[in-house]
Parts: structure tokens; C-alpha cells; sequence
């Protein structure tokens, strides 16, 4: 039987029971180890790493010595076993080696630019520039194909709950809602543009004024944003869906068994939270400080006003004073009852821009609670005590207090309940916990214009529908409806976000009006969505799932370039390919474009 050209086995197979065979594999020289005269070669191919052996008998040896690391070659020869003491327990292979009786050279390489071996830290413009020597490194490669198994894993789940998988355009209209558009010039039609879709928000919901019930796609969405650990430059990918005849409760309960299943398969046995918790978005700010917030972390805040009115802390007592809207949230944290603590927690605000971080620690003093800090001793032993109650906090225990108007400082507040319970340990690193957040505000006051604008999706409906939208007859009213909207969090990112859409025409243009745009306008904006609606539209809603974020939680990766085959660097320059980049003359002037020199600072 003749043998293949380059391989009989890949180097992730042979075994004990190969022992014997004569063999041929293709690969890359991982690298290179002189023993006594005794060359072993690591051979790596996709699927694995296999010992390769040429001793000075062998016909092999002197090509074996020329061989440099990522060189290919082919490698023909005999499977023999390891000793006992030679075994590499860590590898597939390591129980077995190649005896090489020839080498050939498929391909040298150049000096490396950076090391595939070992991994170590490297600048990440050359990582990017020499992306495909990049994705040979073990961590990398093994995200990619992670990756992959992630994605077709949710389309599976999708297929098996009833979805089906459409296309949409990715040459459409520029829309001028949300991040900037990906603008691409006609050629055909001169002075004209078309835009990259920042998500298939419309076509999907067409979809569903054409009669189709579940939709999904694991879409490619285009937006030129400034870029974000947690974001790419240009491009990423959703799981976007859309379904027909539904009310929020069924989209939350159709997607949380489909998400579930995915985290739990690829979570390397870490749990998964079984019932996702629903937390109201001003339950979540006022609680946790942030619509994302990170359940791992079991600290909730209080708010604790009342033990300050008319205190002797004259700081909050004023500030209570001051203003109705104003108040004192606690931030209770276990096991950080020591000044040193405090003293840590307090630097770190000062950082953040802060004045300080006022605290209260509880030690033992012959025999009895005794609340210490300067706050303790400002309002003295009673309110310390109430507010130790209150908080359930026990010796050895703290607290940290934020003060003022809610909507100024509960960001900062959400940011130390994290820092508190890092400075504490109190996270557990090795969990998944996911939560939805609804009921989120649908507009929301645009300081810099003086206006209300969309606070979320604008195609999103409003609670109570259009009765809710003319009630709202002043900006107070207006910034307290809230949508029904909801995001999916996990581990403090939010990995998806929905809605139940607004699908009737006049309730459409009555809530762009109040966010400040004319029936015309929402006609000239948004005029296949608009005229799909006066024609038969279902009660319909959806949601988009970051596939990016899912992955970077699921492999345990800080950046989301660790899971992107070939992604930008941080200034949104693709360093591989040489893009952006100019064009020529000759194809500006076919899109009847002028570039204008950038004029200099």
C-alpha cells in the first residue's frame, strides 16, 4: 500500500499500540534538543506534538542536525516505546517516540520574530504583525479551536429549539442611531454611500414582518468605536435572534436554558448559576452600583440615611440636610475590619478622585462590640450600633460609605463594592453567575442638548405602549417610563442585551417625537421597518448575545484579542494585512471621490 505524501497519522495519534509501524508525519519543528549527540525533535502539527529521534546511526542524523525551529518537515520512520523513566506523562503521545530513518526539509524559516515555543510576553504590535506565528503558540491555538466548538455548540442549541439560521445584508443603509457607521462609497450610484450594519436590528425584525417565527444568526456587526478590552475596533460577532408572538418572559425563558447549556458545557466544570435572578435596573443601581453587576461578589448596599440626620457627622448630616434627593448608601464588607484596610480603601478614593471613603470597623474591646473611625466617633456608640444592625456585620467586620445625589455617585459606589471585595477576597474566581437585568429606563436626559433621548434601543416598546408615551407630557414623566428591555450579565459584563420591539406604527412615531424627531424624519430614517408596519406586524421581540464576550468568559482570557483569529490593535490598524490604507487614483476616481490631505496640528 502506497503511503500518503506527507502523512499516515497525525501527531496527536500514535500510541503503545503503534509500537513497530512504520509511520510518516508532517509537521513543525517545535523545537530542537541536543542530549549527548542524541537529537530529539518535537514535531507539532494542528492536532498535536509527537517525539521525534535521530541518533548519529541514522540515516537521518545529518539533515536532523540542520533542522531550526518552525522549519517543516517530513518525517519518515519507526514508532518505538519510551521507558518508564522516559515516559512523558503530559502529552497524548509521551508514551511512544519516532526512531527517524529520513528527513525532508518541506520548508525553512527565518530567524523568529517571536518565539511559538514557551509563550513568554511579547509586544502585541509584533504578536498582531506576525499574527499566523501568533496563532501557532499553544494558548492561542487551543481559544481559536475553543472558539469554534463555542459556536457551533449555540447553533446546535439554536437548531434544536426551533430557530433558523438567515443572512442578512452586510452592504445597507447608514443609520444614525448609536455608534458611528462603516461607510462604503457606490460606485454606481456617485455621491451615495452604503454602511456596514453596526447589527441586523432591522432585517431582523423584517423578518418577522415576512412571516418567519424564530430567527438566529451568529452575526458579523460593524462599528467604528474607539476600542475596549471587552471590544474590538470594527468588527464582532453576536448570536442574534428575533422571535414572533411573544411577551418578554417567553424570550428570557426560551434563551436561559439555551445560554445555560453553553456555559456549562465549555466551563471546564465551574458552576453555573440554574436560575437566572431578574433584577429591576434601579434595583441593580441602588443594590450593586451598576446595571452589569458581578454576583460573585455577595456585597449589597443600604442605604443607611437615616442614622445620619441630624448626627454629630456634620459631613452627611449636611449633605442630608442639603437636598431631599440626597443620601448615605452603606457598602457593608466582611472580613475588612482592620484601620490598615480602611486605610487601603481610603487611598484608593482619594485615586479615584474622591475626597476620601468614609468607614467603620468593628473590633472586640473587653468583651463588647466597639465601632472604631472617625465616622464612630462623630455619631457615637447608638447609630454605630444601629447601623452594625442593620448591615449585620459582626467583629472583624466594616463599612464604607458613599454620600450625596444617588445618580452622581452609585457608579463610584458600584466601583468600591468591587474594590472592597477584591481588597477582601471575597470573589470567588472559579464561578459563572449570571443574572438578567429589566425594567430599564426608555429615555434618558442628554445634559450637553438639554433633551430626552433614547436611553437603550429606540425600536424597543415602552411600557404600557402608547397610552404610557402620551401620558408623558413632561421630561419628568417621559424619564420615568421604563421598556421592556432587558440584558443578560455574567461576571460583571454584560453578554447580551433585548427587547420586545415597538411594531405599531404610531407608537413608533410618537416615541421618536419625543426623543426629538418628526414623523418625516422617522419615515426617511427607517422607511422598510416604518412601511413593514402598516401592513400586518406580529408582536415580536429578540435579543443579541456578544459571541466575543461569551468566549473571553468561557477560556478565561483578559482581552478579547486572545480569541480573535486576526484582530486589530488598539488604534484600529489591522498590522498584518497593512489596512487602513490608501487606494489609487484611479479607483477614487471610479467613486468620484477626492481625498482632502489630513492638514497638519
Amino acid at each position: 500500500m502506497t503511503m500518503h505524501r506527507y502523512r499516515s497519522h497525525r501527531c496527536d495519534e500514535l500510541r503503545k499500540d503503534h509500537v513497530g509501524q512504520s509511520i510518516r508525519l508532517s509537521g513543525w519543528v517545535h523545537r530542537v534538543r541536543d542530549h549527548g549527540g542524541v537529537l530529539f525533535i518535537d514535531l507539532r502539527d494542528h492536532y498535536g506534538l509527537t517525539q521525534v529521534v535521530a541518533d548519529p546511526d541514522s540515516a537521518a542524523f545529518n539533515v536532523a542536525e540542520l533542522v531550526r525551529s518552525e522549519w517543516v518537515i517530513k518525517v519518515d520512520g519507526e514508532v518505538k516505546a519510551r521507558t518508564a523513566e522516559t515516559a512523558n506523562k503530559n502529552l497524548p503521545t509521551g508514551e511512544i517516540e519516532i526512531f527517524a530513518r529520513d528527513i525532508e526539509i518541506l520548508s525553512k524559516a527565518e530567524e523568529l520574530p517571536l518565539p511559538v515555543f514557551g509563550e513568554p510576553d511579547y509586544p502585541e504590535d509584533t504578536r498582531l504583525k506576525y499574527r499566523f506565528l501568533d496563532l501557532r503558540r499553544e494558548t492561542l491555538h487551543k481559544n481559536i479551536m475553543q472558539r469554534t466548538r463555542i459556536i457551533a455548540d449555540m447553533r446546535k442549541r439554536m437548531n434544536d429549539a426551533e430557530f433558523t439560521e438567515f443572512a442578512t445584508p452586510i452592504l445597507t443603509a447608514s443609520s444614525p442611531e448609536g455608534a458611528r457607521d462603516f461607510l462604503v462609497p457606490s460606485r454606481i450610484h456617485h455621491g451615495d454611500f452604503y454602511a456596514l450594519p453596526q447589527a441586523p436590528q432591522q432585517y431582523k425584525q423584517l423578518i418577522m414582518m415576512s412571516g418567519f417565527d424564530r430567527y438566529f444568526q451568529i452575526a458579523p456587526c460593524f462599528r467604528d468605536e474607539d476600542p475596549r478590552a471587552d471590544r474590538l475596533p470594527g468588527e464582532f460577532y453576536q448570536l442574534d435572534l428575533e422571535m414572533s408572538f411573544v411577551e418578554q418572559d417567553d424570550i428570557l425563558s426560551t434563551m436561559e436554558p439555551v445560554i445555560r447549556s453553553v456555559f456549562e458545557e465549555f466551563a471546564e466544570g465551574k458552576p453555573v448559576t440554574q436560575e437566572f435572578r431578574r433584577i429591576a435596573y434601579d434595583d441593580a443601581i441602588r443594590i450593586y452600583g451598576s446595571d452589569k453587576p458581578d454576583l460573585r461578589n455577595p456585597i449589597e448596599m443600604q442605604n443607611v440615611s437615616e442614622h445620619f440626620r441630624g448626627s454629630g457627622f456634620k459631613v452627611f448630616a449636611g449633605i442630608l440636610d442639603a437636598d431631599a434627593k440626597n443620601e448615605v448608601w452603606a457598602i457593608p464588607v466582611k472580613g475588612a475590619g482592620s484601620r490598615k484596610h480602611c486605610d487601603r480603601m481610603n487611598s484608593w478614593a482619594q485615586g479615584e478622585g474622591q475626597p476620601g471613603m468614609g468607614y467603620i470597623f468593628w473590633r472586640e474591646l473587653e468583651g463588647v462590640f466597639n465601632a472604631a473611625g472617625p465616622i464612630a466617633t462623630n455619631i457615637g456608640e447608638e447609630r454605630s450600633e444601629a447601623i452594625r444592625n442593620q448591615l449585620g456585620l459582626e467583629v472583624g467586620d466594616a463599612v464604607f460609605f458613599a454620600a450625596g445625589d444617588p445618580k452622581k455617585f452609585a457608579t463610584f459606589a458600584g466601583h468600591a463594592r468591587n474594590k472592597a471585595a477584591e481588597e477582601a477576597g471575597l470573589i470567588d474566581q472559579d464561578r459563572f453567575e449570571l443574572c438578567w437585568i429589566v425594567d430599564f429606563p426608555f429615555y434618558e436626559w442628554d445634559e450637553d442638548n438639554k433633551s430626552v433621548e433614547f436611553a437603550h434601543n429606540p425600536f424597543s416598546m415602552p411600557q404600557g405602549g402608547k397610552d404610557a408615551l402620551d401620558a408623558a407630557d413632561t421630561p419628568e414623566k417621559q424619564l420615568a417610563l421604563k421598556a421592556y428591555q432587558y440584558d443578560l450579565v455574567c461576571n460583571g459584563f454584560e453578554i447580551a442585551s433585548g427587547g420586545i420591539r415597538n411594531h405599531l406604527p404610531e407608537t413608533m412615531v410618537k416615541a421618536f417625537e419625543i426623543a426629538g424627531l418628526d414623523k418625516q424624519t422617522v419615515i426617511d430614517r427607517f422607511g422598510g421597518l416604518y412601511r413593514a408596519f402598516q401592513y400586518g406586524a406580529p408582536p415580536h421581540g429578540g435579543m443579541a448575545a456578544g459571541v466575543d464576550r461569551i468566549i473571553m468568559l468561557l477560556v478565561g482570557a483578559k482581552n478579547l484579542r486572545e480569541i480573535t483569529m486576526f484582530p486589530m490593535n488598539q488604534q484600529a490598524q489591522d498590522l498584518l494585512m497593512g489596512a487602513p490604507s490608501g487606494v489609487s487614483a484611479a479607483q477614487l476616481r471610479d467613486l468620484n471621490i477626492r481625498v482632502n490631505p489630513k492638514k497638519s496640528d
